[in-house]
């Protein structure tokens, strides 16, 4: 697909705590190995909020799916950044890289603003890699691609759901792409990427990814229904080949057949 092609690039990350950064920071005194670190951090956070998740100022990206969409919501790739070795800084540099080489098209994601993008940003804070078209500071306040309100820099289906956080939305990705008959979460969940990436499972991890984009890639269809960029009888049309591109591809990439075995038929109540 060549660049001018390209309308969106819809994404999904997986990440883990960087242990050393945690022993050093959280536990300064105590010579705790990284692992150690982030099992005593997660036992902290567990008893004080319920959530063994370690803030995203200590992860870096292990892994980054991306599916380049055209203007009319069709796609044919689905890419994964630094196959298969997946170094966190170039996972993220490519990231960067593949979207300034594409003209800088919308970036679609789901809960990217509080998590993904502001992940990636200090990723790249820390690797020492320059973004100028990402923080275009010159321009009015909002047409600046981190304006929260710049949807055409920027499209998070969650802040669109949720009316850039006016409710929240229980239940999350896992929720809405269950309404539409996609599976959600899979066997793999996020808390569990820590321990994966220490067996060094990281294709694994990757084919979780992708599962996510997938599930983020027909939330976006439904989303351009409701605010009537799409109609349904389209959706419909877009869905079919996705899940034909799918097929083909289960053979080099099997997690997409179990995509599809879990995917149920979307109750349609217009028929």
């Amino acid at each position: 697909m060549s660049s001018s092609e390209v309308s969106y690039l819809l994404f999904d990350i997986e990440s883990i705590a960087d242990g050393d950064l945690v022993s050093r920071i959280r536990f300064p005194d105590e010579e705790l190995s990284p692992s150690e670190a982030v099992t005593r951090y997660q036992q902290e956070l567990l008893e004080r909020f319920g959530t063994e998740f370690i803030p995203y100022t200590f992860h870096v990206p292990v892994a980054i799916v991306v599916i380049k969409i055209k203007e009319d919501f069709s796609f044919d790739d689905i890419v994964t950044m630094d196959a298969p070795e997946y170094r966190p800084h170039k996972v993220v540099e490519m990231f960067w890289k593949g979207w300034r080489h594409y003209k800088m098209p919308t970036l679609i994601s789901f809960n990217g603003r509080t998590f993904d993008i502001p992940l990636l940003e200090l990723a790249a804070f820390r690797y020492g890699i320059s973004i100028p078209d990402w923080f275009n500071f010159h321009e009015k306040s909002f047409d600046q691609r981190r304006n929260r309100y710049n949807q055409k820099a920027h499209f998070d289906l969650q802040e669109v759901l949720t009316n850039f956080g006016a409710t929240r939305l229980t239940g999350g990705l896992n929720l809405v792409a269950n309404m539409l008959g996609r599976p959600g979460k899979m066997e793999i969940a996020g808390h569990m990427v820590q321990e994966m990436y220490d067996r060094g499972e990281l294709a694994q991890i990757n084919d979780y990814c992708r599962c996510d984009v997938l599930d983020t890639y027909f939330v976006f269809l439904r989303t351009g229904v409701m605010t009537g960029t799409i109609t349904r009888d389209r959706e419909k049309e877009l869905i079919e080949s996705a899940n034909k591109w799918l097929e083909e591809k289960s053979g080099e990439f099997p997690i997409y057949s179990e995509y599809l075995k879990k995917c149920r038929p979307w109750a349609d109540p217009w028929q």
